[in-house]
């Protein structure tokens, strides 16, 4: 049985070479960064981004550790700075291999209220964040993807079952999934290929703001039939097969990497 160095052989040289965009490393727990970290160990180079200058001082050094050339500021929220972000990959590369969107936000007092309460600021907001601003990116990446390319999101098990205290973020995911859907349909004649991955439970700070956290975390645990949880790293070793031509048959899906935890009843 291959171990991880040994499963890191098998993919590199069909990863090395590779130019994407990440975004979502906000520190080192970040399922983006693990994600970023794998990709740069097989080869490839990444675009970093980070949120704002508050942020950029915990990114830019994990930035720097992935060798990263273009470590660029982007808030989706603000206007010109997501077609500032593909111009810049544009200028350096010419072109674009895939891109790992892995951003979500709620404003904590929807994220932790009844779903029947939410605020339409708060959904909206939460739309935009965590689901709109991927149907953008793939809009941008179209042009750059000249041979095809590969586009993945980030989606939770709360999108299909009722989580305890996921609330609002659970119907935000079922849309992201189904734009997923969608954008396979509209892009697969260019050969671009979209994907949701799904990772069980993970201690990221974003995750940090459900209630009962650790409570989901226990559970998980006991739940999935492997009996433990994912990691970061596991969720980038999953990207990068998607992201190489092996999985160049493959679109539209959402893929679960969480030990097993959505088969159970």
């Amino acid at each position: 049985m291959l171990n991880q160095e040994g499963r890191m052989d098998s993919i590199r040289n069909i990863i090395a070479g590779k130019k994407g965009l990440v975004v979502g490393v906000a520190n080192e727990n970040s399922i983006a960064y693990g994600c970023a970290s794998v990709l740069h160990q097989l080869g490839a180079e990444c675009a970093i981004t980070y949120l704002n200058a508050k942020a950029e001082k915990h990114v830019r050094p994990l930035a720097e550790n992935l060798g990263a050339k273009l470590v660029l500021p982007l808030d989706v929220e603000q206007p010109g700075q997501l077609e500032a972000v593909f111009r810049e990959m544009e200028r350096a590369w010419g072109k674009l291999d895939f891109v790992i969107h892995s951003i979500a936000y709620c404003p904590a007092a929807d994220l932790r209220g009844r779903v029947v309460d939410c605020s339409p600021e708060g959904f909206g907001q939460a739309m935009r964040v965590s689901c709109y601003s991927f149907i953008e990116m793939a809009r941008l990446a179209e042009p750059l993807m000249t041979e095809g390319g590969s586009l993945i999101t980030m989606s939770y098990y709360g999108a299909d079952k009722v989580v305890e205290n996921y609330n609002i973020m659970g119907p935000v995911k079922a849309a992201l999934e189904s734009v997923t859907r969608y954008l396979a349909n509209d892009l697969g004649p260019r050969g671009i290929r979209v994907h949701a991955v799904s990772p069980g439970p993970l201690r990221t700070r974003a995750a940090s703001g459900i209630a009962e956290f650790d409570q989901l975390i226990a559970d998980a645990i006991a739940r999935a039939p492997q009996n433990r949880l994912v990691d970061i790293e596991e969720v980038g070793m999953t990207c990068a097969f998607l992201i190489s031509d092996a999985a160049r048959s493959l679109t539209g899906q959402t893929i679960y990497v969480d030990g097993g935890y959505h088969i159970k009843a």
